[in-house]
């Protein structure tokens, strides 16, 4: 870009997460830096937390409660005896959690170094969620408490809109009208506001931006987001705005509120890089013919600046007239002179009378000169997801970003704790027919993928700048055919990361692959078993049945991967019975040990999906919100089929929360209602059934790839009475073992292991393999029935 490419300033607006960046500045940054563009991204949650949990935050936080006039509750009470404690112990622990100073593990631990508030009131046992070993896990859980202590009593004072991961979000949650959020940003700031827009004031002096783009992934982002955009517009009003994201994504589809633009210039749907590219252009245009407008006035001779343009025009243009033009003297008097036949004339005359047009915008809204909403779709191609280039996380402060431990779900953990690179293995999912998903919108319809050799490339990029090698593969539902190959890719050129994503558990996902994957560093898997009923599943398009969810996280298990599974209750038409028996499944795949990690949540209508698209189709009815011209995605439905889901939910997240640890997973399911509840039906042994059911032999699926984990074996010949035998001695990180057959067959293993533990290009299939086997040595059959290829197959000898 030239010199004249504007400088653009990314945000994230509070709050997402406190342990890594939310990557949608990255991917915007990576892509638009690629194209020669100059930003700078900045996460203002994290400034804004590092300024509030700091001596001098606190400080002005209990200062102005004293000030105030609040009705305190006791253990607000409580916190403000003990404000000396916690400005001596906030830096420690800030550090702590940023992993600076781990060291005061024991302290926090053992050495009443933290002051308690209601936070500790049901500290879990320690030892036993942590084990004896654990002390900077169990020091990290009890500094989040302290931490979550402290904003308590901001939100019960000071702040109360504030919270780590919902700043604000009741103002944005189902927010049909805009007046709600507009007289909250209408208010004086409060305390947290003052810090915000002070943080958002130096980053603007020190960038001095043309553009700002905020990104708005959830509800909890867009009141902070539209803060920030007043205060831009007050002491810059000549720079441009845009909002982009998950929430105006969802929820923002159909807005036609005006005052909304008050804050934000334009509104972008879907993935950012096409419309940041037509914007750009479209920003560019205007900007060089403000330049042109502002020569049509003549100069001051005294304020000339060398280099300054010799033609200037000499009066506004207007379409009835030509302007004629300012030439300087030899002197640098200004002398009038010049026509429209001019070169530089007509050059001028058509950046001022061509305006650029906005028609060329990409699903952008914005509003016109007449105050309406207009929404402009140009029909360009989106940008293939093999070009969006490799997100960019330079001039985020990594070393900043604090490792929490909120919750004892160890799936949850992964979220709040440690650093991970963010990154989308395919863009869309390839299912995209779940009823309850928003299948018909962009993230989720249109569905590519990208080449392994791209994406590993990716990732190293990534790590050599972050320099960390944990990767969370954000997509939907990651493919199982292209995690093979993004794994076999890994393993191939050396990469060793960790990693962890969202699958569907379908059978495509053998223990074979599962293996695969964990030996190229996947670490844990979530996916939606939702409601565990064959009916609803079937109901829900959800493509899997009950025995594959069991069959298939057993393969993950048994390679040492985590599972967590996406529970929900409430889809339509589901029975207390079917409630019941759901939660029976449940507690079978933990009584089996093949699922470590749950969730349940409440199904919710909305207005992309299936369901909200055709409720009698599901025999619900949509029964509001009315529209308002702002949000519109969140549905309230009547169920008359359905159970009373509401009294449900306490029982099953109870339920759950003893499951996961291992706890009264032989109490009746009455147990954890304070209500009767019918009796399951569900078979007691449906799970240990579905897991002991047999695998198809290896020759029944001759055209899949074999894949060895191992090293090249050593080969060995000894004599034996019947023969020579063949000794193969493979060397593994954890203990060598050997194999034993006859010479022929002995000789064949060693060709094709050595091939296969330095060919990763060339793939082997199971028949192109059975047709070497020695002829001599009988039917390839029976010899993957025998001893040896089972060993191998144990060992690390995969078909995929």
């Amino acid at each position: 870009m030239s010199s004249a490419s504007p400088r653009i300033l990314l945000l994230t607006p509070p709050l997402t997460q406190l342990n890594t960046p939310y990557p949608a500045t990255a991917y915007i940054k990576g892509f638009l830096g690629g194209r020669g563009y100059a930003v700078t991204q900045a996460d203002m949650g994290l400034q804004l937390v590092l300024r509030l949990f700091s001596v001098a935050g606190l400080k002005q936080v209990f200062a102005e409660i004293e000030a105030g006039d609040f009705d305190l509750s006791d253990n607000a009470r409580r916190m403000l005896r003990l404000q000396n404690r916690y400005l001596a112990t906030i830096a420690p622990v800030v550090r702590f959690l940023q992993n600076k100073d781990l060291t005061l593990a024991p302290r926090i631990c053992h050495g009443r170094f933290l002051p308690e508030a209601s936070r500790f009131d049901n500290v879990a046992d320690l030892e036993t969620a942590f084990g004896t070993m654990g002390l900077t896990d169990q020091a990290r859980h009890l500094a989040t408490l302290y931490l979550e202590d402290l904003a308590d009593l901001i939100k019960e004072t000071v702040g109360p809109h504030f919270g780590f991961s919902r700043y604000a979000e009741k103002l944005a949650l189902s927010a049909t009208s805009f007046e709600p959020l507009h007289e909250a940003l209408e208010a004086a700031p409060n305390l947290l506001d003052r810090l915000l827009l002070d943080e958002l004031e130096q980053l603007l002096a020190r960038v001095q931006p043309d553009v700002v783009g905020f990104t708005v992934p959830f509800p909890g982002n867009l009141y902070g987001a539209l803060r920030l955009a007043k205060r831009i517009k007050e002491i810059s009003p000549a720079t441009a705005t845009i909002m982009g994201g998950g929430y105006p994504n969802t929820e923002l589809r159909t807005i036609q509120e005006p005052l909304f633009f008050d804050y934000v210039d334009y509104l972008t749907l879907d993935d950012g890089e096409g419309p940041w590219l037509r914007l750009l252009e479209y920003l560019a245009a205007q900007k060089e013919r403000q330049a042109a407008w502002a020569l049509t006035s003549p100069p001051d001779p005294l304020s000339q600046k060398e280099g300054a343009p010799d033609l200037l025009p000499a009066e506004s243009p207007s379409r009835a007239g030509a302007p004629s033009f300012w030439e300087r003297g030899s002197g640098g008097e200004v002398l009038a002179s010049g026509g429209a036949e001019d070169e530089v004339h007509c050059a001028l005359q058509s950046v001022l009378y061509s305006p650029p047009s906005r028609d060329q915008l990409q699903r952008t809204f914005l509003r016109n000169e007449q105050g309406q909403i207009e929404y402009i779709n140009h029909p360009y191609p989106d940008v293939p997801h093999h070009e969006v280039g490799t997100p960019d996380y330079s001039d985020l402060p990594l070393t900043e970003y604090l490792s929490v431990l909120e919750v004892l779900n160890p799936m949850h953990r992964l979220w709040s704790d440690g650093r991970w690179n963010k990154l989308t293995v395919a863009h869309g999912c390839y299912w995209k027919r779940c009823s309850f998903c928003d299948v018909t919108l962009d993230y989720i319809a249109r569905y590519e993928t990208a080449p392994s050799t791209l994406l590993v490339g990716r990732i190293e990029q990534i790590i050599q700048q972050t320099g960390q090698t944990g990767f969370h593969f954000v997509d939907e539902a990651a493919p199982p055919l292209a995690l093979r190959d993004l794994a076999i890719e890994l393993l191939k050129r050396r990469v060793p990361i960790t990693w962890w994503g969202n699958i569907r558990f379908e059978k495509t996902f053998s223990p074979d692959l599962c293996r695969l994957l964990a030996a190229s560093g996947c670490i844990a898997v979530s996916g939606g078993l939702e409601v565990a009923s064959d009916r609803l599943l079937a109901l829900m398009e959800k493509g899997v049945t009950i025995a594959q969810v069991a069959r298939v996280a057993d393969g993950f298990t048994q390679a040492g991967i985590m599972v967590h599974a996406y529970l929900m209750y409430g889809f339509p038409t589901q029975t207390a019975q079917e409630t019941v028996d759901s939660l029976e499944v449940v507690r079978q795949l933990f009584a089996a040990g093949v699922v470590q990690s749950g969730y349940w949540h409440r199904f919710s209508m909305t207005a992309h999906s299936p369901v909200g698209k055709n409720p009698a189709k599901y025999q619900v009815a949509a029964i509001g919100p009315e529209p308002a011209g702002f949000a519109w995605n969140d549905l309230w439905h009547d169920d008359p089929l359905g159970t009373d889901h509401e009294a449900f939910g306490p029982g099953l997240a109870k339920s759950l929360y003893n499951y996961l640890h291992g706890v009264a997973l032989d109490e009746p399911l009455s147990f954890w209602f304070d209500f009767k509840t019918p009796r399951p039906t569900t078979p007691r042994h449906l799970v240990q059934q579905a897991l002991q059911a047999p695998d198809k032999p290896d020759v029944a699926r001759p055209n899949q790839r074999l894949f060895w984990l191992g090293n090249a074996p050593e080969l060995r010949i000894e004599p034996g009475k019947k023969g020579s035998r063949a000794i193969l001695t493979c060397y593994e990180q954890a203990e060598d073992f050997e194999v034993k057959t006859s010479e022929a067959a002995g000789r064949w293993l060693h060709q094709l292991l050595t091939q296969l533990s330095q060919d990763y290009d060339t793939k082997v299939l199971l028949k192109e393999a059975a047709a070497s086997f020695p002829a001599a040595e009988g039917s390839f059959e029976a010899f993957t029935q025998g001893p040896a290829w089972r060993l191998l197959r144990e060992k690390g000898l995969l078909l995929l």
